[in-house]
């Protein structure tokens, strides 16, 4: 027996094992309690406006699926290469708003590989440790100063003493201003709000002139 046969051998072998249920069972049972940890740290991070249950559904079905097609195709050598000549031609037009929805969709895929390849331990080992590790930075990266839109409206007669006020914020950064033709001026600044913002909002709602003061939250990537 040459090397090329030997090496031949070896890769049949890999694609040549029985698939018992029990197996497949194991597979699906530890690609679920995977991906209801996925689940579960989704939930603790999420900082969407709203929550969506499909997204976690998809999790779990998503790591549940891949499980089931690994433990297949890993089976027999033919199956194999036929899933992935009909996987090739798939195309997935879902647009996903958040990036970090297609990161937990990569881990929720990742658990199901190691799932159905019979990696279990290192499967929820693996997923416990992610998660941990991602939970930390995203409790370090919270703690950080929280910035706001203020969006004042006022008669340009109230100028002076609008920005008099705007200057007790300690930090702050103008984002646009606008002036229409009945002299009604729009400031945005970009502030961070702390103990003092509410106070220093209703100090430059009391000057005479100023129509609305308002506080919203925004992304630095899309804006309001």
């Amino acid at each position: 027996m040459n090397i090329i046969e030997t090496i031949w051998n070896a890769i049949v072998e890999q694609f040549t094992g029985p698939v018992s249920v029990e197996m497949i069972v194991i597979s699906l049972l530890v690609a679920f309690a995977g991906s209801l940890f996925i689940v579960l740290i989704y939930k603790k991070t999420f900082t969407g406006i709203v929550y969506n249950r499909t997204t976690a559904l998809t999790l779990v079905l998503l790591a549940m699926v891949t499980a089931m097609i690994i433990r297949t195709i890993n089976s027999n050598l033919s199956l194999s290469l036929g899933m992935v000549g009909a996987l090739s031609i798939v195309r997935f037009r879902t647009a996903i708003k958040e990036p970090v929805d297609t990161a937990f969709m990569f881990w929720a895929i990742t658990v199901g590989i190691m799932s159905g390849a019979g990696l279990y331990f290192i499967a929820l080992i693996g997923c416990l440790l992610l998660g941990l590790f991602y939970y930390l930075t995203y409790l370090s990266a919270s703690k950080a100063a929280t910035k706001y839109l203020m969006v004042v409206i006022y008669h340009q007669n109230a100028e002076e003493n609008v920005r008099a006020v705007l200057e007790g914020f300690k930090k702050k950064k103008l984002k646009s201003k606008s002036t229409n033709a009945n002299d009604t001026c729009e400031l945005t600044y970009e502030v961070v709000y702390d103990k003092t913002t509410e106070a220093l909002m209703k100090q430059v709602q009391g000057i005479s002139g100023v129509h609305s003061v308002n506080l919203v939250t925004y992304t630095n990537e899309f804006g309001l």
